[in-house]
This record gives C-alpha cells, sequence and structure tokens, in this order.
C-alpha cells in the first residue's frame, strides 16, 4: 500500500452534507441533540467499574466481529484476530486490511471512531499503524477516556443494554445510585428460555433460572411464573424494554395440553428433547408479550439473522464471532397473527420491528401501519436498518421505504446494536445522512425551504421522539 495514504485527512465537517440546505439542518439542528441509544450490548460491568481499557485493541477490536470478518476476508490467520496474539500484533494487522475497505461501511466507520473521541484525523494504514496505537493508548490512559467518561462524550443521555433473565443486574443498580449522569438500563432477553437449539444447553439455562427464582421449574406454568418474577425484578431495576431475537418469527398458534405434559417430562429430565420447539417458542413469546403490554414496556423483535453457520468454527471459539448471515424465511403472516390476537385482547405493546432480509423491507414497513393507536405516534414502529444494513445505502433504503408507506416523521431513529463504545459515532453517521436526504430534497423543491419546520422534525427524530416512545 502506498505511502500516500499516510497523513491524509479525513472526512471534514462536511462528511456526507451533500449540499448547503443539509449542511444547515445538521449544524443547525441535529449535530448536538443528545443521544438515547435504546438497543445496544455494551457490558454494565465495563460501564460500572470505569476501569482504563488495557489497550486500543481492547476497545477497537476484542469481539468486533464486523472486522473480524473483513480480516479474515482478507486471508488474516484466525491467531491474528481472535485469537492469542499480542495486541499490538493484532491492531497492525487490521490496519494492514483498512486501507482495503473502501466502499465498506468499516471504512467510515473506523475513521469516524478515530476522529471521535481519539481526534486522529489521517487514515489508517501500515505506514501509521504503530503511531496511532500509541495515540490511542495514550489517550486510554487519561480519565477522559475511561468507559463513563466516553459516553459523556458522545452525549448519551440514556442507553439500554441487552440482559439474560437471571442476571442480578448488580452493576445496573449500583450505576443508578453512582451519580452518573446518563441512565443505563436494563433490557429484558429472554431468548434462552423460550428457544431450544441445544436441549442440554436449555436445561443449563433452567437451572439458572431456578437459582434466582428460588423454585423448581418443572411445567411451562412453573417457566412463565420464573419469567414474569423475573420481569418484575428489571421493572424495580428501570428497565422499560423487553427483545427478542429470532432467525424465523414462531407460530403462536400450535401449543396444546399433549405438548404441555412432553415439555414437563422433558424439563423433569425423563426426555432427551422436545419435539416442537418452534410451538413452544410461540407460545411463551405470546405470554410474555402480555407481560411486557402489563408493564408498558417496548417489545422489540430482530428477525432474519440465520447464525452461526460455520460449524467448525463455532466448536472452536463461539457465538457472536461473526458466522452469521442473512435469512430468507417469510415471517410476516405468523407475526400479523399475533399483534392481531393481542390487539384484540388490548394487550399490544409498543413494538419495533427491525428486519435483516431487504426484500421485505415493504412488507414489514406496511404490517406495521396496521396496528396503531389513538394517542401514540406509530406505536408499531418499523426499526431501523438492523445488522448488515446499517450503513448508507441499507439506511437510505430504510427510511426511503418508511417515508413511502409510513411516517418518518414519527421514526425513533437510530440505535447501535453493538458491543463497541466507540460505535455512538453511528448516531453521527446516521444523522449526517438523515439531513443529508431530507436537505437534497429541499435543494429540488421536493420538501419546503423551511429549515424551521424540517429542522424540527430532524431533531424528533434524532431524539424527541425516541424519548417520548420510551418514556425516558
Amino acid at each position: 500500500m502506498s505511502n500516500s495514504i499516510k497523513n491524509k485527512e479525513v472526512f471534514g465537517e462536511s462528511f456526507l452534507l451533500e449540499s448547503a440546505k443539509a449542511e444547515n439542518l445538521y449544524f443547525g439542528y441535529a449535530k448536538d441533540m443528545p443521544v438515547i441509544d435504546y438497543h445496544n450490548h455494551l457490558e454494565p460491568d465495563v460501564i460500572a467499574a470505569n476501569q482504563h481499557f488495557r489497550s486500543p485493541t481492547a476497545i477497537w477490536l476484542d469481539g468486533d466481529h464486523y472486522k473480524w470478518r473483513a480480516m479474515r476476508n482478507f486471508g488474516i490467520d484466525e491467531h491474528l484476530i481472535s485469537g492469542k496474539a499480542a495486541d499490538q500484533e493484532k491492531f497492525r494487522k487490521w490496519a494492514e486490511v483498512v486501507p482495503y475497505t473502501l466502499r465498506n461501511p468499516l471504512f467510515h466507520w473506523t475513521h469516524l471512531e478515530l476522529k471521535n473521541p481519539f481526534g486522529i484525523n489521517e487514515y489508517l494504514s501500515p505506514q501509521n499503524a504503530d503511531e496511532v496505537y500509541h495515540k490511542m493508548d495514550e489517550s486510554l490512559q487519561t480519565t477522559g477516556f475511561l468507559p463513563q467518561s466516553i459516553i459523556e462524550n458522545f452525549k448519551v443521555e440514556a442507553l439500554c443494554t441487552t440482559d439474560d433473565p437471571a442476571d442480578d443486574l448488580a452493576h445496573h443498580i449500583a450505576l443508578k445510585s453512582s451519580g452518573f449522569a446518563t441512565a443505563v438500563l436494563p433490557a429484558f432477553r429472554p431468548d434462552s428460555y423460550i428457544t431450544i437449539t441445544n436441549p442440554e444447553n436449555y436445561l443449563s439455562g433452567i437451572k439458572k433460572l431456578e437459582k434466582v427464582c428460588g423454585f423448581s421449574i418443572t411445567s411451562v406454568s412453573d417457566l412463565l411464573n420464573a419469567l414474569q418474577s423475573r420481569v418484575n425484578y428489571f421493572v424495580e431495576a428501570g428497565a422499560k424494554v423487553a427483545d427478542h431475537g429470532f432467525e424465523y418469527f414462531p407460530d403462536t398458534t400450535k401449543w396444546n395440553t399433549t405438548l404441555e405434559k412432553e415439555f414437563s417430562e422433558f424439563l423433569q429430565g425423563n426426555l432427551t428433547s422436545f419435539s416442537d420447539p418452534e410451538a413452544l417458542c410461540g407460545h411463551m413469546l405470546k405470554e410474555l408479550c402480555r407481560m411486557y403490554a402489563e408493564k408498558g414496556w417496548v417489545q422489540q423483535f430482530h428477525v432474519g439473522a440465520t447464525r452461526n453457520n460455520n460449524s467448525e468454527m463455532l466448536g472452536k471459539i463461539g457465538i457472536n464471532a461473526g458466522y452469521d448471515a442473512i435469512g430468507e424465511t417469510y415471517y410476516a403472516q405468523k407475526l400479523s397473527m399475533l399483534l392481531d390476537e393481542l390487539n384484540n385482547e388490548g394487550k399490544l405493546a409498543k413494538t419495533i420491528i427491525y428486519n435483516l432480509n431487504p426484500a421485505f423491507n415493504e412488507v414489514l414497513a406496511s404490517l406495521a401501519g396496521n396496528f396503531n393507536q389513538s394517542g401514540i405516534r406509530s406505536k408499531i414502529q418499523w426499526g431501523a436498518a438492523w445488522w448488515f444494513l446499517d450503513q448508507l445505502d441499507g439506511m437510505t433504503k430504510q427510511m426511503n421505504t418508511l417515508s413511502n408507506i409510513g411516517l418518518i416523521s414519527t421514526f425513533v431513529g437510530m440505535l447501535t446494536d453493538s458491543r463497541s463504545l466507540l460505535s455512538f459515532s453511528r448516531h453521527d453517521y446516521f444523522r449526517r445522512l438523515l439531513c443529508s436526504l431530507f436537505g437534497s430534497e429541499m435543494e429540488r423543491g421536493l420538501l419546503p425551504d423551511d429549515e424551521q419546520w424540517v429542522g424540527k422534525i430532524i431533531q424528533d427524530i434524532c431524539y424527541h421522539n425516541t424519548k417520548k416512545y420510551f418514556e425516558i
């Protein structure tokens, strides 16, 4: 790679802002709005402990399956990706890949994360890898780069982590009483208790739930009682959100007394497997949705990822390692049936649907509009572009489809869905794109030439809609 990369300055202040109107909207209305990140996978213990990161690799590369996938595409040995190589050696390998990520969102994200919060304004390459590493490392040793300081730097008003129902939430509770200005709220993620993929692992999870609940779980009724007790506990800790991830949406109509008896036998160890995991998942999901409605929570459904496709690497390094893909299972009818039943009962909670297969964009956007309610703006939301789609093209398609079929003005906007504290820069990425879309249409005469009017809509999407929808 040419030495000409070194010291070239990265994206300027008008990055992505392709018109004067876009610049006015961004700098005048979007840029300084607080962030509410209502779905991420940040570790609450890291935030609560508020200790220095051991190295730039720890904060930037560890567990980042987006970067890992790119490194594998480039032919980097796994030892230098998820293995036990030294931190600086891994960083050098990432720097080797970065110049070849042109047109991949990682090229933008990488340099935005270097620019804010580290103040590094040059392109990363093998020629400056060590220099950049040391600059980042020096910053990480200061109090301005402790986890809580990084969160404050990004103007994060509130964030929702993703938590197992059996978690004690001690770190959330400690943060609430610590005086930390950002609200760090738990989110209820019960997937491992309603979805059986591996019977042995499932039963191990049930044992963990029994321990925190203080009673045996030998029936579906026991399991629902246990999860209800944990929902109540999460409410006390400030939770406002439940989250589910499905490869395909389960059929919620299949449960019957025969399956209920079989499930009891399975829980009691009399059977080594359960014959209809989809029926169990559908039944449990419906009952949980009723609990969420009673608590006034927002329920989030992430649908369409095929996970852990590489069984060899699953065995070697485990889940969430970058071996997932977009699925192709159609699920709108099953989802519609559940929403309709809950709506008829008066127990349909606010719902956000995240779709991973763009072929279903219009399908899901139109479905969301069927179950709205007086007094709540877009009660059922078609959520932000997710995972493989949270890049310029995917976000543009999502916002255009939402604009055409629903109301983008009531959209709750962006989230990080990330394990990295540096990923809050994606909110800025989203805001720049949002302003560019609106600004371009103002320039073309498709939207009113009224920055105050349009700017108010921009601020609603960036912040106010989210604050009101989640009641934060």
